[in-house]
């Protein structure tokens, strides 16, 4: 056993464990939301799936860095990273999600990119309830083939 991929492997379950308590904090702060009409709860919302996204990306770098060897560069390396870790690399590792999660979680980076760059008060509420209603759906998808890309790494 590899003691480096096995390093990668409990990284990624630590990190899958901090994602669930972000999605729980933003359903929490939608209901809040909901209650007592205080937009402010919105901005935890938006925050939250901020987190989710980030924290997905950790381990997408976390994998680039450490087993691919190479991450990229440049102004849309975000992007470029999830299709990476969507993409099967002959002789070193199989593709780490779906295509059909790939652009699933793409909407949560595009939405992370707004967050970081649009004025809280300018999020749009339909977009956010639309992500927040599909976040422990896709989230589920994403943990079951980290968990089997992890199974992979342990093999090794």
């Amino acid at each position: 056993m590899n003691g480096k991929y096995l390093t990668i492997s409990g990284r990624i379950k630590q990190e899958l464990s901090e994602i669930k308590t972000s999605i729980e904090r933003a359903k929490i702060a939608w209901e809040r939301a909901q209650q007592s009409s205080d937009s402010l709860y919105l901005d935890s919302v938006a925050l939250n799936l901020h987190d989710f996204y980030s924290g997905l990306e950790r381990i997408f770098e976390l994998i680039a860095e450490n087993v691919d060897e190479t991450k990229p560069s440049g102004s849309n390396w975000h992007q470029e990273l999830l299709r990476q870790i969507a993409t099967e690399i002959p002789k070193i590792r199989p593709a780490v999600i779906s295509q059909e999660l790939r652009q699933r979680l793409d909407e949560y980076r595009a939405f992370r990119h707004i967050v970081r760059n649009v004025y809280a008060r300018n999020f749009k509420v339909n977009r956010i309830k639309m992500l927040l209603d599909s976040v422990e759906e896709v989230f589920s998808k994403t943990e079951n083939e980290l968990l089997a890309f992890c199974n992979f790494l342990e093999e090794l």
